[in-house]
């Protein structure tokens, strides 16, 4: 082979060209021809023809494969004779017109030596037969020209190795663009202003660096991709056509950097790579906080410093995105950087904003999850999301949901059950054996695999029916109930749309509190009307739920009915977040809920209250006792009942929106009670009437907690005291809670009207309220009735009656 051909090329040329020769003696052929080189260069490894396929958006592996099948067929028909002797291997005319072609091509791109572009490019020429080939596929010479150049961008071959030496830039960067001319880039709405405020940043002369602030999940990324995508649209300035944005990915760029100084090998070269494309690359760096101190070791800089001396003679041109946080952590201290940058801030969009951006992206998850979003799903997203997820910020947030819930109908529509994949395996197990008795010429056989066959596939066939038949229209389309029932999964909230047996919940929501709750109906009614008001979508925006201070003395029901909410809210009485205020009386107690600040034992450690929120946001929250904790307390709790947030230690805002906060307090509880009288004996006189006490307890409660946290609570509300008649309704209930016991140990119970008379004499101090009834019973019946239930005499007897006898409790069983 002539050496004149690889005098000015290469050595991935000349790898190219040995490739070609060897195509040659295996097809045993005695001349090299253009196909052949043609081939070798798709064959090659990092193909720069491959690469301009992928550029044009064509599939790649399928195009190769033909045009490699049409070389090969042509070739395989030839009559030529074949000489196995290489060194006498001849050359057509047509190889030393395409190297005069690519010398050619060298000129147009700058290049000193013959590069695989050069090559390739040649292989247009009119009178080549490898033309035929790339022109048959519908590939031009224009086109193929335009895509190496942007390949290539404005590096030129200096050097035979020059196409050897790796790119730093393809190995550890992404090209925004060419993902932008591939659509593969989700569309960007809502973002114009931002995107034109980084142009003008990019056109100036000096301090040409935008850097993106913004918190996690606003679209930060998705600017710079926009950019990408208006530079491939031409909607930008004439300078900025040719500009490519490429990502810098820091991970991979820090990834298995061993050895000392390989860091910053990687980086210089990057660096350089940038500069030498002499304003044609704009780097993109996400998460540009991370440069600060990346590979930084003893003797040597981090890629700040290292980009700094470029970023300060605008050799180089950068976008950053970071958060505010690490902003002021990383970029702010380090003002040599920092003026380096202009700063463009990108806020969390508004509903509006967001639900049009949903819209824009709506075609891409349809089509990826093979569904159909509904109009309502997608406001749903974002209007429900920016309600109950207040940790995260739009369009994130909504996004997440709208694919969650797309994710959620794709399963159901392309399961494949355990049946089907038994059929499936026994399809190929049965055509595997068919194939082995016919190549064993055992015709017999093989028919009888054919009949199992043939039934597996026709059971396959109707079971595929029968689920398709199942599968209703609704299951491909994503509605607003879909998204809260996601929304419901993420949070634990219930609010999926809500049924009939819901509504009916909710309206006889007073009715049920009542049987847990005597005496107290005007506490109920409140209570319930601020629950129906927040289900109903109706409660303002940023408050909690509710929240109420429940004064009153003990025994009246307070705990009681924060019980009874958590039932029927949260369906367990046991969900609730108790605070018992009485272990919160010192100063640096206030800690204990919000977190250690830094430098403290417990940093980090966050508090009993914000984590307990954090990972419970539908909770009821019971702060019991509240008069014996710090006056601190009360001031940390301000921002939490009028606007329904908390900062805690680590400084991130905890969310208490969808919390109903109920406090209690014995206040005034010695107003309330009477101790010279039996409890709820009325009274003519004005000085006892129920109004009056309210007023003195209401004075007592001023005195004790500072207007700003009495004005912040929804309502203040005054258990009244219980009568005997309450009295009677609670034993009632404890004796209706014990016949359920009892039965489940298969004995039946029954009591006789004055029982309840007989144990209300025996309270001690009806001024307790309900509480001494509980122990009243354990003694007086629950402890007799366990005797009598485990004595050996009564075996047989599964009857227990309760009555009385002289003002005592008297029990005995029966079969």
């Amino acid at each position: 082979m002539p050496q004149r051909l690889l005098r000015n090329s290469t050595a991935k040329v000349a790898e190219a060209l040995q490739r070609a020769i060897s195509e040659v003696a295996s097809l045993r052929k005695s001349t090299l021809s253009s196909d052949f080189i043609l081939l070798a260069l798709i064959e090659q490894k990092d193909s720069i023809i491959l690469k301009v396929f992928d550029e044009l958006g064509l599939k790649t592996q399928s195009l190769r494969r033909k045009i490699v099948d049409k070389i090969l067929e042509k070739n395989m028909q030839s009559n030529q004779p074949f000489d196995p002797n290489l060194m006498s291997m001849q050359i057509s005319e047509d190889v030393l017109t395409l190297f005069e072609g690519a010398d050619k091509e060298r000129k147009n791109l700058n290049d000193t030596y013959i590069s695989t572009a050069s090559l390739f490019l040649a292989c247009f020429q009119n009178h080549i037969p490898a033309s035929k080939k790339l022109t048959d596929f519908g590939l031009s010479y224009a086109e193929c020209f335009k895509a190496v150049k942007d390949i290539r961008g404005t590096a030129i071959i200096k050097e035979q190795d020059g196409e050897s030496k790796a790119s730093f830039l393809d190995e550890y960067t992404v090209d925004l663009t060419t993902l932008a001319r591939k659509g593969l880039l989700d569309p960007v709405i809502g973002r114009s202003e931002e995107i034109k405020r980084i142009i003008e940043i990019i056109s100036r002369r000096k301090k040409n660096n935008p850097i993106l602030i913004g918190e996690p999940g606003v679209g930060k990324t998705v600017i710079a991709e926009g950019l990408a995508q208006q530079i491939v649209n031409t909607d930008v300035p004439d300078y900025l056509l040719n500009r490519r944005i490429l990502s810098l990915e820091m991970g991979s760029l820090l990834a298995g950097a061993k050895m000392q100084g390989e860091f910053e090998e990687r980086l210089k070269a990057i660096r350089d790579e940038v500069i030498s494309s002499a304003g044609d690359i704009i780097l993109f760096i996400d998460e540009i906080h991370t440069v600060v101190g990346a590979g930084r070791s003893q003797g040597s800089l981090d890629a700040s410093n290292m980009l700094k001396p470029a970023l300060a003679r605008g050799l180089l041109q950068c976008i950053g995105a970071t958060t505010l946080k690490e902003y002021k952590k990383y970029i702010e201290p380090d003002k040599a950087l920092e003026r380096r940058f202009q700063t463009v801030k990108v806020s969390e969009p508004s509903i509006e904003s967001a639900i049009n951006m949903l819209k824009g992206l709506k075609e891409k998850y349809e089509s990826h999850h093979q569904i159909e979003y509904k109009e309502d799903a997608l406001e749903a997203s974002v209007k429900l999301s920016s309600r109950y997820i207040q940790n995260r910020f739009l369009p994130d947030k909504a996004i997440d949901l709208l694919d969650e819930a797309g994710a959620e109908k794709k399963i159901k529509i392309i399961y494949t059950s355990p049946e089907l994949r038994k059929l499936e395996n026994q399809r190929q197990e049965f055509e595997t054996k068919k194939i082995e008795a016919f190549n064993h010429q055992d015709f017999e056989q093989m028919a009888e695999w054919q009949m199992k066959l043939a039934s597996v596939e026709e059971e396959h066939k109707n079971i595929r029916k029968i689920n398709k038949k199942k599968l209703k229209e609704t299951d491909r389309i994503v509605e607003k109930s879909d998204i809260a029932r996601v929304i419901s999964k993420m949070t634990g909230i219930p609010i999926e749309k809500m049924v009939e047996s819901d509504i009916s919940k909710l309206k006889k929501l007073e009715s049920f509190l009542s049987k847990r709750v005597v005496g107290q109906e005007s506490v109920i009614h409140t209570v319930s009307n601020a629950i129906r008001r927040n289900r109903s979508g109706l409660n303002k925006e940023g408050s909690p739920i509710a929240s109420f201070l429940f004064l009153g003395p003990t025994g009246v029901g307070k705990t009681e009915l924060v019980k009874a909410l958590a039932e029927q809210i949260l369906d367990d009485e046991n969900k609730i977040i108790r605070i018992d205020m009485s272990e919160y009386m010192e100063k640096h107690s206030v800690s204990k809920l919000i977190g250690s600040p830094p430098g403290y034992i417990g940093f980090g450690e966050g508090g009993q209250l914000t984590e307990r929120v954090k990972h419970n946001p539908y909770s009821v929250i019971l702060f019991d006792e509240f008069e014996k904790a710090h006056p601190d307390i009360f001031n940390i709790l301000l921002p939490v009942l009028d606007e329904g947030w908390l900062t805690d230690a680590e400084g991130q805002k905890v969310s208490f929106q969808n919390c109903i906060i109920i406090g209690t307090s014995n206040i005034g509880s010695d107003l309330l009670s009477n101790e010279k009288k039996p409890l709820g004996l009325s009274s003519n006189k004005k000085d006892n009437s129920t109004e009056e006490k309210n007023i003195l307890v209401l004075k007592e409660l001023k005195k004790f907690f500072n207007p700003e946290f009495i004005n912040r609570i929804d309502e203040v509300i005054i258990f009244n005291s219980l009568n005997e008649k309450n009295l009677k309704q609670i034993i009632d209930i404890h004796l209706d809670e014990l016949k359920e016991r009892v039965n489940t140990l298969g004995w039946n119970i029954y009591f006789t009207p004055y029982v309840k008379n007989v144990l209300l004499k025996n309270i001690d101090n009806l001024n307790y309220g309900a509480r001494p009834i509980r122990r009243v019973i354990e003694v007086l019946i629950e402890n007799p009735i366990s005797q009598l239930i485990l004595a050996p005499r009564n075996k047989n007897h599964k009857s227990l009656y309760i009555s009385t006898v002289k003002s005592k409790i008297f029990i005995e069983t029966k079969i």
